[in-house]
């Protein structure tokens, strides 16, 4: 295309330069300019791209996009945020993909995962041919892929999304990050629905206040769209009076919600007996997922699925396909009598969520190794301490991921004075929890969840919560 039709989309505050030039990409980084390309220069959290501008040129780009203009020869953009109209050049560039799919975003502290796993299942059980995007993996026309970030870059969600098209997909169920929505990685997405499922303490080292994290999260709401809306916490009620779209509210308690548990039972092994009040009648659920958390996360689907107009047999079969979602409350059975679960609790309020659940089908004790990242919110390590010296009758305190920090100091601050077991080598705190526990009881191993790696300051080395805890296991011995 050419750079006016991009000008066009961006509605910059001032053009330099001939705006008739050819456009072959949309870039960001320097060394990935080509020729042809508009660079994007994007103030960064280390660098800034603008001090690069001269290398994505001499590499072939024929524009910028600038938060001031450089002395280059070449046609530029000045605009406000470069983050902005790199997100909705990418959203031209590629056609606009995300206006020909149902794209479903959810956002919220936790259930985030799980939930968008439940809206492919129903788009795909309604036969939308759904995409996925999120925290666990991506799906394009069917086909699984790695991802390494919950919410991808502007440039690379957009050509995601136009994959997705191409490929012949017609919705797409989405994780929204804060982070995301406050580095405008979603600008210029067309979402068809948009979810809210709580908001409890997590990346205060990100967002300064608890404050500034809803407004991250309130972004997603500012569209036309309509949103299924938590009401059953403070900030999903704060959240509802503040959408720009209609509203459908739901709540796992309470009779005031638009969906909400008609009858709901949980049983002595976590399964969820579920009938769901919903605009358009009564909706039983046969509920696969284990734990009573997992009520608000269907509540949630439905709630979606409710605005998508998707039909409830859909609904229903959707609901029942998903057995398990990876690191969520994941069994790990080696045929031990007692439970081991893997969770990716990792802020105080799902650590909260997943010890209650999982007491619920304890007969003995319920022994919990976790720890907490590095180089993340430090005020949430002392709360999950507290939490799990609280809910678990025996607490371990590891390493979870220390990044730049040391292991030692990252326990300390979640001990804070509590008494606790500690040991640092999380393989050896998987052991010790798993050769410790009998019969009746329930080990919980919180805070990675999927995760394959553990991230330390010079290196990430393979680590999977799932294969340690499934080795120690195997290597009981016989008699247990």
């Amino acid at each position: 295309m050419q750079l006016s039709e991009l000008v066009e989309a961006i509605g910059p505050l001032e053009v330099r330069g001939d705006t008739g030039v050819d456009i072959t990409a949309v870039t960001y980084a320097a060394d990935q300019a080509v020729p042809g390309a508009l660079h994007v220069c994007v103030p960064g959290f280390r660098a800034d791209g603008h001090d690069f501008a001269e290398i994505a040129v001499e590499r072939g780009a024929v524009a910028l996009a600038v938060e001031r203009f450089l002395p280059l020869d070449v046609p530029q953009l000045l605009v406000s945020s470069s983050r902005s109209a790199l997100a909705v050049a990418a959203d031209a560039f590629f056609g606009r993909p995300s206006a020909q799919l149902d794209v479903v975003g959810i956002t919220g502290t936790n259930g985030k995962t799980t939930t968008a796993f439940l809206m492919y299942a129903i788009l795909e059980a309604a036969g939308r041919r759904p995409g996925l995007l999120g925290t666990v993996e991506q799906r394009i026309g069917g086909v699984v892929e790695k991802v390494s970030h919950t919410t991808p870059e502007s440039l690379e969600l957009q050509a995601t999304f136009r994959r997705m098209v191409d490929v012949g997909d017609r919705s797409c169920s989405m994780e929204v990050s804060s982070h995301a929505l406050e580095l405008h990685r979603v600008d210029g997405v067309s979402f068809a629905c948009a979810a809210f499922t709580n908001l409890t303490q997590d990346h205060l080292d990100f967002h300064p206040t608890m404050e500034d994290y809803y407004l991250a999260k309130r972004r997603l709401f500012e569209g036309p769209w309509p949103a299924a809306v938590n009401v059953g916490n403070d900030y999903g009620r704060r959240l509802a009076g503040e959408t720009a779209g209609p509203v459908l509210s739901y709540a796992a308690h309470g009779d005031d919600a638009d969906v909400r548990p008609h009858m709901v039972e949980v049983g002595p092994a976590g399964a969820i007996s579920l009938v769901a009040r919903t605009p358009r009648g009564l909706l039983p659920l046969d509920v696969r997922l284990r734990g009573h958390f997992n009520v608000e996360n269907v509540l949630c689907a439905v709630a979606a699925s409710e605005l998508l107009d998707l039909p409830h047999d859909a609904v229903r079969a959707g609901i029942a396909a998903v057995r398990g979602v990876p690191g969520r409350f994941e069994p790990v059975d080696a045929g031990q009598p007692f439970t081991v679960l893997v969770d990716y609790a990792h802020t105080p309020d799902s650590l909260e969520n997943v010890l209650r659940s999982a007491r619920e089908i304890t007969s003995g004790r319920l022994i919990c190794v976790f720890g907490c990242g590095g180089d993340r919110d430090r005020a949430k390590r002392p709360l999950m301490g507290a939490v799990a010296r609280r809910l678990a009758d025996r607490p371990i305190v590891t390493t979870d991921n220390p990044r730049s920090e040391d292991p030692a100091s990252i326990a300390s601050q979640v001990l804070d004075g509590l008494d606790m077991e500690v040991e640092l080598d999380r393989r050896r705190a998987i052991e010790l929890a798993v050769g410790g526990a009998s019969a009746g009881d329930v080990v919980v191993i919180a805070g990675k969840g999927h995760e394959q790696g553990q991230q330390f300051a010079d290196r990430t080395i393979p680590f999977d919560d799932r294969t340690v805890a499934r080795e120690a296991l195997e290597s009981l011995p016989a008699s247990r």
